[in-house]
């Protein structure tokens, strides 16, 4: 299986993400079945989903919504990683999609801290804002289209309490470098928020190199 990384060589992703891993047996065939599929490469890597359990379990969160479920691995760790009574809000448009994960979240046993909604992002943060949930999540994970990052970015950071965390995928885009031939908007686009963030007084973050470019931030 193939691991995305824009900084480690194959041979040390390969130890990280199948050596190094204590990956439960469910998050595997969903990381498999995900592959086979059209698409599969959006899925993040074992590496990114094992961060993301840590996250969750070092900063004791117990409310958490992800922008971008796709067939529901990053769902499944975050769920996993959750005490009993923890909610994830799982932010999709695709019933296709997200019908995978729904059978492997059963099968964990974890469907009951899943709240699934099939609707554009944007909509249900507006709603659980609206709903009195400024300020009551503690964790957020944005990994969807890299055009709207920036409107996900404000109305998670308005859900999250002081001390809650962001993480976000993807945000190296195609890379730093400005004249690579590859570099697009989107990517540019992706820069222009990384620079926000970094100069955003309301927040403390920084960009780990892991997989495709994870940036967590710190609500002050």
């Amino acid at each position: 299986m193939a691991f995305k990384s824009l900084v480690a060589s194959d041979s040390v992703a390969r130890y990280v993400n199948e050596e190094m891993l204590r990956e439960p047996d469910v998050q595997k065939r969903l990381r498999a079945e995900t592959a086979g599929i059209p698409h599969g490469g959006m899925q993040i890597s074992s590496d990114q989903g094992a961060l993301l359990s840590l996250l969750v379990k070092l900063i004791g969160a117990k409310k958490a919504i992800e922008i971008g479920t796709f067939t529901g691995y990053s769902a499944l760790c975050v769920a996993l990683a959750l005490p009993a009574d923890g909610k994830l809000i799982a932010c999709d448009i695709s019933e296709e999609w997200t019908a995978i994960g729904r059978r492997y979240w059963r099968e964990a046993g974890v469907a009951g801290k899943i709240d699934l909604r099939l609707a554009p992002a944007l909509k249900t943060v507006e709603t659980l804002l609206l709903q009195g949930g400024a300020g009551t999540f503690d964790f957020a994970f944005i990994d969807a289209d890299k055009e709207a990052y920036d409107a996900y970015y404000e109305g998670v950071l308005k859900l999250l309490r002081p001390g809650g965390l962001i993480a976000m995928d993807n945000v190296l885009g195609s890379g730093p470098n400005s004249e690579s031939a590859d570099y697009d908007p989107a990517t540019s686009k992706m820069h222009a928020l990384n620079l926000k963030i970094r100069d955003d007084a309301r927040v403390d973050a920084m960009i780990a190199t892991v997989g495709a470019g994870f940036m967590l931030v710190r609500k002050r």
